[in-house]
């Protein structure tokens, strides 16, 4: 929304909603070394925030980004280590325009007209972990990574094996100083390392950045030593002495004493000479044997340095301007349907391998049938594909779309079964509409099955219920528990031994007396995620007694009966008329109805009983309303129902706690009509720890 069209609740709302949204995305980045979005998704987060807290700055909120640095590391298993500088961030420019603001505001904070001479340094910015290394009389003391900026992780023993960090300098090093820079991996050894954890059946990097950071952040120095991970300076911390005036001098003098610096620092006297480096160092990027992701700039002049000082977490006389995301252009070589587990057909282009923000990339989604539409791919085009960061790549513009060439035909029969397949009415997805008797949709619904929030059967994961379906031993989830009568087929197969064999049927009699709720889940009805079957099995209590009230929902012979069994249903909240349809679907058609009964015939779920603990809002009503950031509302109810609370759609006279959300509206309205007390969902969510 526009800032002139803000008012000053939404932007409280949208500020919160920012700030965990951000804070998520440090923890997956810094912590995790799994980014869940994109660098450039992150930096308009963060550049939304700095404007509404420019808009609004009486709203600025303790826990902002905009004063935060990487991430706590209270969960890391390494060592803390408490930085004696703080290791700051960066802020960003995203034009040419914005480094001239940037220039500008450098010379109105130190009253320096336009003529005035001011030089800069400019060096490539590299996509790695940052790192401290403290040097005293010489000797290497101690390595840490950045953390929160205040605190990182001791990782000393780690660095020993890189093979760019000395462990004594070269020449007279002041007798103490803190270099900082990167770690890294290059782009063919990041390349050469998936390639080798891939042959030994371990898990593969996303991108050099977390190849690099999970490398470097190891509890046993042992697997760093393995890891061939490299270290760039841009700068320096804590300092008994800075011996030279300028941020380019010492840089210099930083490679002297035997660290790498950037072959591409440059100094620059003006703002053309600065875009015209950002630029050269863009056109050399694919070339570089390592990753960068955009430009860093920096005042020379130490002592005009310390004049600008800091502004919240970054320097006022540095700035990252930051590169585009990363483009190419391939050829669509094929396009193949894939049936997943609720038969949804999903077109999935084969491409001409190309390499896109560090990673080769050679199959892209193409979302659904009206995706293609939209883009008018075909066989045969030329794609611009899109990936910045841990992000799935995407087709951004066909290049030969207008082209003289058929569309490509969208089936409208599963190319696994043969079924026909159709788009419900308001839906742009095409499902199959073979249900079960879909070989496609039996596997992945014997996965879901076997799944953790399921029946979480330990030891059948998805390699076995592929080898087992192809030998005809699964074909529905009854099957399962039969394969105990195929012990002896099973032992002497690659990968199966007796005592590998006799704990996966361990593990499968262990689930004959299954958890109601997962069971239902289990069965991958539509529109019955794991929430909604806990929801009816606490109406029901038990399978069949919830399969009776389903199946009077479709008979026509008692249109009264088969009406008030809709409405029983539909009455349970959270339970919308979409829930009831796809119920009484399930069991209207008899392959399924047969699924069923051979399933109970092998199982025997307990009645089902709501587990609650005490709690501060045990007994109470509560109301979510508006967007929840760090949990769906389904798992936002069953919370309060664990707690002993009832969770209503509906704000009333007896509702007794409201937890808004970013966008809440008439909820909220009434709330505060009726006095009932209102919290966000980090007061929510301390309600729910302090339950234990």
């Amino acid at each position: 929304m526009p800032l002139l069209n803000v008012s000053e609740a939404d932007a409280a709302n949208e500020l919160m909603r920012l700030a965990r949204r951000i804070a998520r995305a440090n923890k997956a980045y810094h912590l995790n070394d799994a980014p869940e979005i994109s660098d450039a998704d992150y930096d308009a987060l963060v550049r939304r925030n700095a404007e509404l807290e420019a808009a609004f700055p009486h709203l600025i909120r303790p826990d902002s980004p905009s004063a935060a640095v990487g991430h706590e590391v209270s969960a890391s298993p390494l060592s803390k280590v408490t930085h004696a500088v703080r290791m700051m961030s960066l802020d960003n420019a995203f034009s040419d325009e914005e480094v001239g603001e940037f220039v500008a505001r450098v010379r109105r904070f130190l009253s320096l007209s336009s003529d005035a001479p001011l030089a800069f340094t400019a060096e490539d910015k590299i996509d790695g972990l940052s790192l401290s290394l403290r040097y005293e009389d010489g000797r290497l003391v101690r390595a840490a990574t950045r953390g929160d900026g205040q605190v990182g992780e001791d990782v000393t023993p780690n660095v020993a094996h890189i093979p760019d960090i000395p462990q004594k300098l070269t020449g007279n090093a002041p007798a103490l100083f803190e270099i900082r820079g990167e770690v890294y991996m290059e782009r063919a050894a990041f390349a050469a390392l998936n390639a080798a954890q891939e042959a030994a059946g371990e898990k593969t990097f996303a991108n050099p950045r977390n190849a690099a950071a999970g490398s470097l952040r190891q509890k046993d120095a042992r697997v760093t030593a393995q890891r061939p991970l490299r270290f760039l300076a841009h700068g320096w911390g804590a300092a008994s002495d800075v011996p030279a005036s300028g941020q380019y001098a010492m840089m210099q003098q930083i490679g002297a004493w035997g660290l790498p610096v950037s072959p591409r620092l440059a100094l620059c006297g003006s703002v053309e000479a600065l875009v015209a480096h950002y630029r050269a160092i863009g056109a050399a990027r694919p070339d570089l044997p390592y990753e960068i992701d955009g430009v860093v700039l920096k005042v020379d002049d130490l002592a005009l340095q310390e004049r600008l000082g800091f502004v919240a977490k970054a320097p006022r006389w540095a700035i990252a301007r930051k590169f585009p995301a990363e483009r190419a252009e391939t050829t669509l070589e094929a396009i193949d349907i894939q049936v997943g587990r609720t038969g949804k057909l999903t077109p999935v282009g084969r491409l001409a391998p190309v390499l896109v923000g560090g990673v080769t990339v050679t199959n892209v989604t193409l979302h659904n049938r009206d995706e293609i539409g939209r883009l008018g791919v075909r066989v045969g085009d030329r794609v611009v594909l899109q990936r910045a960061g841990d992000v799935i790549p995407q087709v951004v513009e066909n290049l030969t779309r207008d082209e003289d060439r058929p569309a490509f035909p969208f089936p409208d029969h599963c190319p696994e079964c043969g079924s026909e397949a159709v788009a419900e009415e308001g839906e742009v997805d095409v499902r199959c509409t073979g249900g079960l008797i879909c070989p496609a949709q039996r596997i992945e619904r014997l996965k879901h099955f076997v799944g953790r929030a399921a029946l979480d059967i330990e030891g059948l994961g998805e390699k076995t219920i592929q080898e087992f379906f192809q030998l005809g031993w699964l074909h529905s989830p009854a099957d399962i528990f039969r394969l105990r009568g195929r012990r002896g087929d099973i032992v002497g197969r690659e990968g199966w031994q007796d005592k590998s064999v006799d704990n996966l049927l361990a593990a499968i009699e262990a689930k004959r007396a299954p958890d109601a709720a997962r069971l239902l889940f289990g069965l991958g009805i539509r529109h019955v995620g794991a929430v909604t079957a806990r929801d009816l099995m606490k109406r029901y209590a038990s399978l069949p007694a919830l399969r009776e009230v389903a199946e009077k929902t479709r008979d026509h012979a008692d249109a009264v009966g088969a009406q008030a069994a809709f409405a029983d249903l539909a009455a349970i909240d959270g339970i919308g008329p979409a829930v009831v349809q796809a119920l009484g679907e399930f069991f209207h058609e008899a392959h399924n109805v047969a699924v069923w009964e051979d399933l109970l015939n092998e199982v025997s779920p307990p009645p089902y009983v709501v587990e609650t603990r005490e709690s501060e809002v045990a007994g109470k009503t509560v109301v979510f309303t508006g967007k929840l950031e760090t949990m769906s509302r389904d798992e936002a109810k069953a919370q309060a129902e664990r707690l002993g609370a009832r969770a209503s759609g509906s704000v009333s006279a007896k509702t007794d706690l409201v937890v808004a959300g970013p966008g809440a509206g008439s909820k909220l309205k009434q709330a505060a009509a009726l006095n009932i007390p209102v919290i966000d969902e980090a007061e929510w969510a301390q309600i729910v720890a302090r339950a234990g």
